[in-house]
């Protein structure tokens, strides 16, 4: 995950709608973004692996600090299933 600036991050906080209630507006939240990405740069090889690259390492992100920590949970009340 790129930790960018404080004020970086203010910045782009700022972009902000009246919010994503499902799975079909986070996507389109997404892909709006990596298409406003590419417009603002251009339709380049370079762009293109910068919005997949971005893409893969916000998934890992996720997984690291969200899923794997959930999942440890459920394992630890339920019991793991390979031992």
């Amino acid at each position: 995950m790129p930790y960018i600036t404080q004020q970086d991050r203010w910045i782009l906080d700022q972009i902000d709608g009246p919010g994503i209630e499902n799975g079909g507006e986070l996507n389109y939240a997404i892909t709006t973004l990596c298409a406003r990405y590419i417009e603002q740069n251009g339709l380049r090889y370079k762009n293109i692996s910068d919005v997949v690259g971005a893409l893969e390492g916000a998934k890992m992100e996720f997984f690291r600090k969200v899923v794997n920590p959930y999942e440890q949970i459920k394992e630890d009340e339920n019991g793991a299933i390979y031992e």
